[in-house]
């Protein structure tokens, strides 16, 4: 504990442990509207376009003036976006094809742009490629207060237009009925996730900034019902896990910031689809689980039905063997359960009937789950 304490007086940490905090609120807030509406890949198109936008900026100011450079990734990652947009509504192609040609377009751009920078007499170049990956220890006060600028301006603005982002979010037809500018709110919603990404870009990197955006509400989403839990969720385990992943990175010298962030977040999703009550994968195991018990026990009770049935005897006992041999395995496990449940019983043969003296058979209770069992599954009731 005092080992991150004094790790907090450091200069240079503090700055990387406030900008991934702020990374980690505004990807948690605006990534959960991209998960929502299904355009998960929409960060990774945005963050792998912003890559020109960092040159251009740069060559514009000459220099690596972090304003420039983050007003330059933010227009051309906004601008991937209004083109995948326009490809969508305006031609036959799907989301995923949209984004996949604005990704692939825009980062060849700013990987052309990039070898043209590296070829200028222009010291200043040193170190720009190292947006592809993140370099947070170069994070400066000056940096941070710009992210905290960007991260207040979005923030503000999905609490303005809270109402509208829901409705366009989980039903946009009905709120284009309502008269709602729906094609403006979808831009409003595509190019704040563009500034998520333009607050990432220095932390995390062009190529692990879609994660970041991804991720946080992908964990979220495991533990909530509502677009507000979700949200609130989604920014507190960005925050949790940009904090921490900056800390573990100053804690182990050497290890690059950026991944250890991503690696965080991963590992609270990992958790979330693990362990999340009802969506987890180890409750549909446990779901599955039991209805197989359930599955099993039904098709013993209706066995022991359509026997006493073909017999035309209601109380007719049948053999353990018989039933076992029907099943094709053990089926005292299940009967013993019917038998606790009242449905039916481990009785005596009738004397002088060749076979085992004990033998099971219907309950009343018994012969009327069974009766409601098949006529559910004959659609004549439940």
């Amino acid at each position: 504990m005092m080992g991150v304490l004094a790790l907090l007086q450091d200069y240079t940490i503090q700055n990387v442990v406030a900008g991934a905090a702020l990374l980690g609120l505004i990807s948690g807030v605006l990534g959960s509207f991209a998960v929502l509406r299904q355009q998960s890949l929409l960060g990774d198109t945005m963050s792998h376009a912003a890559l020109p936008g960092v040159c251009l900026g740069f060559i514009i100011a000459g220099t690596r003036h972090m304003g420039s450079i983050l007003l330059g990734a933010l227009a051309t990652g906004a601008l991937a976006a209004l083109v995948m947009l326009l490809l969508t509504r305006m031609s036959r192609l799907k989301t995923d094809a949209g984004l996949g040609i604005a990704l692939s377009v825009f980062f060849a751009l700013g990987v052309v742009l990039l070898t043209y920078i590296q070829g200028m007499n222009n010291a200043a170049q040193g170190g720009l490629d190292a947006f592809l990956f993140g370099q947070a220890a170069a994070t400066l006060r000056s940096d941070v207060w710009i992210m905290a600028g960007i991260t207040v301006v979005a923030l503000a603005l999905v609490v303005a237009l809270w109402k509208e982002f829901k409705l366009v979010t989980f039903d946009p037809e009905f709120a284009a009925s309502l008269g709602m500018p729906v094609v403006w709110l979808e831009v409003g919603l595509t190019v704040m996730i563009a500034l998520a990404v333009v607050v990432g870009l220095q932390m995390v990197g062009v190529v692990l900034m879609a994660a970041m955006v991804i991720a946080p509400a992908v964990a979220a989403r495991q533990w909530s019902h509502r677009l507000e839990d979700m949200v609130w969720l989604a920014a507190a385990i960005g925050v949790a896990g940009g904090v921490f992943g900056a800390l573990l990175s100053a804690l182990s010298r050497g290890l690059a910031t950026g991944p250890l962030i991503i690696l965080s977040v991963s590992g609270v999703v990992l958790v979330s689809i693990t362990l999340a009550p009802g969506r987890g994968l180890v409750w549909e195991a446990l779901r599955l689980w039991r209805g197989r018990r359930r599955l099993r026990d039904q098709q013993v009770l209706t066995t022991l039905y359509r026997l006493a049935a073909h017999h035309d005897d209601p109380v007719y006992r049948s053999e353990q063997g018989m039933l076992d041999t029907y099943h094709g395995l053990g089926t005292r496990a299940a009967l013993r359960k019917l038998e606790r449940r009242g449905l039916v019983e481990w009785g005596q043969a009738p004397p002088g009937e060749p076979g085992p003296e004990r033998r099971w058979v219907l309950t009343p209770a018994g012969i009327a789950e069974a009766e409601r069992i098949l006529a559910s599954l004959n659609g004549e009731g439940a």
